[in-house]
């Protein structure tokens, strides 16, 4: 009986878990995003899909006083690029409001993608950095990520994403 109840419980754990491959199924998406000269210093605004989903932990709220930013751009698209490509992509983020920008935590939807940010306070009208270093080697065809950057503004977090057409 306590093997059976064993093998049950490994097995909803096992089921559980999502691996980037499995996400890429998932999440494949064949349109292709645009950089648009318009949304170059746009405000920032999130949506309720960045929002913590259930079961997984939110990132810790800031205990600054708020400011706003600007995103030079909140997606890009990498185009074409080989399987096997590591590539990465730097998102500006620049400080508009009147308290210095804490970046606290840059977390990516998928294993495949590993963020560098801005550590120090950002200052009111400096700029700062987010940087997605991405892994396509697990990847064939089109394909869409996001990391979510959470820092001390009204509406975080703010959600970074990337598109690339993986080719063999």
């Amino acid at each position: 009986m306590k093997k059976t109840l064993s093998i049950i419980a490994l097995s909803i754990i096992g089921f559980g878990l999502v691996s980037c491959k499995k996400e890429n199924k998932e999440t494949q998406s064949t349109e292709t995003a645009t950089t648009d000269s318009a949304a170059v210093a746009a405000p920032v605004t999130t949506d309720s899909a960045a929002a913590p989903v259930a079961g997984e932990a939110a990132a810790p709220v800031s205990n600054e006083p708020s400011t706003s930013v600007a995103l030079s751009e909140n997606s890009f698209d990498f185009g074409k690029i080989k399987k096997g490509d590591k590539v990465e992509h730097v998102y500006e983020i620049t400080n508009t409001g009147k308290n210095p920008l804490i970046i606290s935590e840059v977390k990516p939807g998928c294993g495949c993608t590993a963020p560098d940010f801005t550590k120090e306070p950002i200052m009111p009208g400096k700029k700062g950095k987010v940087t997605l270093h991405f892994d396509s080697s697990s990847f064939d065809g089109n394909v869409q990520k996001y990391a979510d950057v959470f820092a001390n503004v009204e509406k975080a977090p703010i959600r970074l994403t990337f598109t690339a057409n993986i080719q063999p």
